[in-house]
């Protein structure tokens, strides 16, 4: 055998063992789901991580056509945040609202980055739709993120009759560290007493923690949205270590103790999401506190496939539109 090729040959032995380590990687994962870049670690650990994440997350997406799209600012008492309003064209009188929260851990993402998704929301619903564009961490740590969406919440409620929506049917809902924050703002809305929920929805929402220093993961965790990256962002929004001693009232809406009261919820998440069992586990304290709770745990999902996917498969497609359809109900006039 020529001498190039013994030389060759344990070039291609690490090759193939290494692509038969990846098959099994992703052997949990569904099929139309099994792709190649999740296997690339990409967890958040520091500034440097974070500046860099950045500069690959965030950006704008395009608008549905049938729906009218404006920047514009929420101000309440002298606060003031920027939002993404979403406008059916088709749309006429009177509409509940949705107001969505984008994801990004609280340290990265922007509202335009969910024009698409917001846009075919309101496209499908015929609901208004207002993105929220709240302060990040750790430059802006709790409470300033919660402020940014309680702010909103309320403009949405003052301006309700100007943006033609009916104040009961208003409903809050976002991804991750949107369904962290939407969760929380669900909370504070009902201590608060001054605006009404009609429903908050979910989605694989980033929602303790504790989660963080956990050790055992039951095979979640393992894609996209790892353990290290999660202890970190948490640790930039509380501003101390995650997992540590915190009873700030909505700094984490796992630690509530008293869940009764709050808005009907829809929460999706995936089996292979870090955030699984901290969602079943919200999930099942909201049922157990008189809660109505519907939730979809769709199989063989990871974090944020259906942002990485979307458009790609029929199973992200489908999940898409549950979480529409959920808005829909929420938002639905009263029968």
């Amino acid at each position: 055998m020529p001498a190039r090729r013994l030389l060759l040959l344990p070039l291609l032995a690490t090759a193939g063992a290494a692509a038969v380590a990846a098959r099994r990687r992703l052997e949990p994962v569904a099929p139309a789901l099994r792709k190649r870049a999740i296997l690339v670690p990409t967890s958040l650990r520091g500034p440097v991580t974070l500046r860099l994440a950045r500069l690959g997350y965030g950006a704008a997406t395009p608008a549905h056509p049938g729906v009218e799209v404006t920047e514009e600012r929420a101000v309440v008492d002298g606060a003031s945040v920027p939002v993404v309003v979403h406008r059916p064209r088709s749309r006429t009188g009177v509409t509940g609202a949705f107001l969505w929260i984008h994801g990004g851990g609280t340290v990265m993402g922007t509202a335009a980055q969910d024009t698409a998704r917001c846009s075919e929301t309101a496209h499908r619903t015929g609901a208004l739709v207002v993105s929220v564009d709240y302060r990040l961490a750790p430059e802006h740590p709790f409470p300033a993120g919660l402020d940014d969406c309680a702010t909103a919440l309320r403009w949405l409620h003052r301006e309700a009759a100007s943006l033609g929506v009916d104040p009961a049917r208003i409903v809050v809902g976002g991804a991750s560290a949107g369904g962290l924050l939407a969760a929380s703002l669900a909370q504070r809305a009902r201590d608060e007493d001054e605006v009404t929920v009609a429903g908050q929805v979910l989605v694989y929402p980033m929602l303790d923690d504790r989660t963080a220093v956990r050790t055992d993961h039951a095979g979640t965790g393992a894609f996209v949205w790892t353990p290290t990256s999660n202890a970190y962002a948490w640790s930039a929004y509380l501003g101390h270590p995650a997992g540590g001693p915190e009873d700030r009232p909505y700094a984490v809406p796992a630690r509530a103790t008293d869940l009764a009261g709050l808005p009907p919820a829809h929460v999706v998440v995936g089996s292979l999401d870090l955030f699984l069992a901290e969602d079943l586990d919200y999930a099942e304290r909201l049922r157990a506190a008189g809660v109505p709770c519907e939730v979809h745990v769709e199989p063989g999902m990871w974090h944020a496939a259906d942002v990485l996917m979307a458009g790609d498969t029929p199973e992200m497609v489908a999940l898409r539109a549950r979480v529409d359809d959920a808005v829909a109900a929420f938002t639905a006039p009263p029968s």
